[in-house]
């Protein structure tokens, strides 16, 4: 976790940074007396079905995934989550902790990124530091930067 704090002071990514209890639901994360950490994105790591081309989508907290929409948006018959060893080869990350933030793991791009488009609306967004124990407000200004540093773009998506 202390390599994602340096990249951020490398990359000059300023935050906030919240500590709590261990979370892996979002209803675990509505229970914590933390405004911030409620406003948390979703993030999902898929795996296409027919191509295993590798999927992080992150959403608002609130809204319920239509992974159908999804696939017919990416060209894709349909989904499955990837799995925990998919998870911890691809971006050194366990089950509980998916951040966008664990994209820094991957370098050779295998895993292709999506941002519910209604988080741009927001000025920062809330996610994991690659553990679940801690969320990190930073700017969507900012958080582009992040992306450009692992060779994405930010691929907003209304679904």
């Amino acid at each position: 976790m202390d390599d994602v704090y340096q990249l951020l002071k490398t990359l000059d990514i300023p935050y906030d940074k919240f500590e709590h209890p261990a979370v892996f639901t979002n209803e675990q994360s509505e229970k914590i007396d933390i405004p911030e950490v409620k406003m948390n994105a979703k993030n999902l790591f898929l795996r296409a079905e027919k191509t295993h081309q590798f999927y992080l989508l992150t959403i608002k907290h609130n809204k319920r995934a239509d992974l159908k929409a999804f696939a017919r948006a990416v060209g894709e018959k349909g989904f499955s989550f990837g799995n925990a060893d998919e998870l911890m080869s691809l971006m050194k990350l366990t089950p509980g902790s998916v951040s966008p933030l664990g994209l820094m793991h991957d370098v050779d791009n295998r895993i292709k990124y999506f941002l519910d488009a209604d988080l741009l609306k927001d000025e920062k967004i809330y996610i994991h530091p690659n553990i679940n124990t801690a969320t990190l407000g930073i700017t969507i200004m900012d958080f582009k930067k992040f992306l450009v540093h692992t060779g994405r773009e930010l691929n907003p998506i209304n679904i």
